[in-house]
């Protein structure tokens, strides 16, 4: 008789790709060996139990035996995050979300609030910091994020009245990114990115968006300010001035730099464990490795809900009871805590993404008790 097995394996999820009002999406459907429907589909949702703000399913994950990823992760929330970590307010809570994001047209400025003023203002403990990573960038494409100098808010507000992109970007400090940067985006900075970039967005599990510059999308501005108006949502922008060197190449080099909101890797190294892609502020809310065996090596991966997306090549991952799952170029998994540690073998390259350290014991009710069920000391109740 063969035992049947009781450790949950990492599940293959389908195609999600989200129907946008700017175009791209070229890239993801080579990478992920997919086909676009139109030439405006530029984001994938890897692994989101979330959905696109205002909407009931657009977003939600599936496998790709068809089950919403939400509903699985519900139905045994302590096998997916941990019997450690199972927050109490919403079960199918995961602390990440993970994007592709393929823009061919420049997205507009706009910000993100933040924990507190989430909490405060749209009863959700988790606000949207994120990070981008660059897997493919045109010559001379940039990021922009934070201002160059303090901006006075009644200025700043007449120019988001007026539709003045120059004006809004000329003040914010610009990057030119290539393959490889990371690039940490603080909830409350102004930021956009040129068209051109492909990149993996982590992020905190929201739909969040302040869109300042709304003229260059198909929204209106009453679809702007998260449903609040400008006047309650605008305290939640940052007017102050963003140090350029947090931004410069020194802090490129300087990996432990805590105030650094950018990191390079080479993706092409291999080696015999995980490389952290991210600067060190970025912890707090998400993590994301590259995983890339050297011959006949075996990276160790200490369990925990992960994200993996498999960028090239193929291999496996395997658990430590032995239980084996094949990868290949452009597959993505959810991999549930439950599978225990696990290690990756092969000629492949993926990246690993998961919640951030201490989560979800981090994340505050409006009423300052823990959402995993703790009171305002942190005291489990």
């Amino acid at each position: 008789m063969t035992a049947t097995r009781t450790t949950p394996l990492p599940l293959e999820l389908g195609p999600n790709l989200i129907d946008h009002y700017y175009r791209g999406g070229d890239r993801i459907a080579k990478l992920r060996g997919i086909r676009t429907t139109s030439d405006h589909q530029p984001e994938e949702w890897l692994a989101a139990t979330v959905s696109r703000h205002g909407e009931e399913t657009i977003g939600l994950a599936r496998t790709t035996g068809g089950d919403l990823l939400r509903d699985l992760v519900a139905a045994d929330h302590a096998a997916w995050v941990g019997p450690d970590h199972a927050a109490a307010r919403d079960r199918s809570d995961l602390g990440i979300l993970v994007k592709l994001l393929d823009p061919r047209t420049r997205l507009p400025v706009h910000v993100h609030p933040d924990r507190a003023f989430a909490t405060s203002h749209l009863d959700c403990p988790y606000g949207k910091t994120e990070a981008w990573f660059i897997l493919d960038a045109e010559p001379g494409c940039a990021v922009y994020l934070g201002w160059k100098a303090d901006v006075d808010p009644d200025e700043l507000a007449r120019r988001r009245e007026a539709q003045d992109s120059e004006w809004m970007l000329s003040r914010m400090n610009r990057l030119e990114v290539s393959p490889g940067m990371a690039v940490l985006v603080p909830a409350g900075q102004v930021h956009a990115i040129d068209a051109g970039i492909f990149l993996a967005e982590v992020q905190e599990p929201t739909d969040f968006s302040i869109v300042l510059e709304w003229s260059i999308t198909t929204s209106t501005r009453d679809q702007s300010h998260l449903g609040i108006g400008f006047d309650a949502v605008m305290p939640a922008v940052s007017t102050s001035r963003l140090d350029p060197a947090r931004l410069d190449f020194a802090a490129l080099l300087d990996t432990s730099r805590p105030d650094g909101l950018v990191r390079l890797s080479d993706l092409a190294l291999r080696g015999e464990a995980e490389v952290d892609l991210m600067p060190a502020a970025a912890a707090a809310y998400f993590t994301l490795r590259h995983a890339a065996p050297e011959a006949d090596a075996r990276i160790p991966v200490t369990a925990g809900f992960a994200v993996v997306l498999v960028l090239s090549g193929s291999g496996s991952i395997t658990g430590t009871d032995g239980a084996t799952v094949g990868v290949s170029a452009g597959n993505v998994f959810a991999v549930p805590h439950a599978f225990g540690d696990w290690t990756v073998s092969g000629d492949v390259h993926l990246l690993i993404a998961g919640p951030g350290v201490g989560w979800p014991a981090t994340l505050r009710n409006a009423d300052g008790t823990g959402v995993d069920g703790t009171d305002a000391a942190g005291t489990a109740t």
